[in-house]
């Protein structure tokens, strides 16, 4: 999928194949594959968490501050997720409950106290984009 995307933006600039890519996804403002993936869980996870999401995925997601043993822990009184335990770290972690709580957890509160689904977006998108390219975006 990578080369995919790779190829894509050598196209439109018509550049050469043994050119670094790096700079033209960075001008076309493109995520590379694995924050494509953190994009869609975390915006899934907003959308759990705000009543957006179907009930079978919202029900997966729990927050901190709602399980009454952890409600003395400074992590309830952020957005934080509960991380299910797994058994096997192979299929376990690409669970979406696990992979969406981490993806979730990972993510700066400024993100996370998002009002809308649209400003979620567009932070998330930022600093995925200041995570992958660093915040020199010139």
């Amino acid at each position: 999928m990578q080369s995919v995307l790779n190829a894509a933006a050598r196209l439109v600039y018509g550049s050469r194949r043994y050119e670094h890519v790096t700079p033209l996804l960075r001008d076309l403002h493109w995520l590379r594959v694995p924050d494509r993936i953190t994009f869609r869980l975390a915006v899934l996870a907003y959308r759990c968490q705000n009543g957006l999401a179907p009930p079978y995925l919202a029900d997966e997601l729990h927050r901190v501050a709602d399980v009454e043993s952890r409600r003395r822990l400074r992590s309830a009184s952020t957005a934080a997720l509960i991380v299910p335990d797994t058994v096997r770290s192979t299929i376990g972690d690409r669970a979406f409950p696990v992979a969406a709580a981490r993806v979730w957890n990972n993510l700066s509160s400024f993100v996370t106290s998002s009002p809308t689904i649209m400003v979620f977006r567009q932070r998330l998108k930022t600093e995925l984009f200041i995570r992958s390219y660093g915040p020199d975006l010139h």
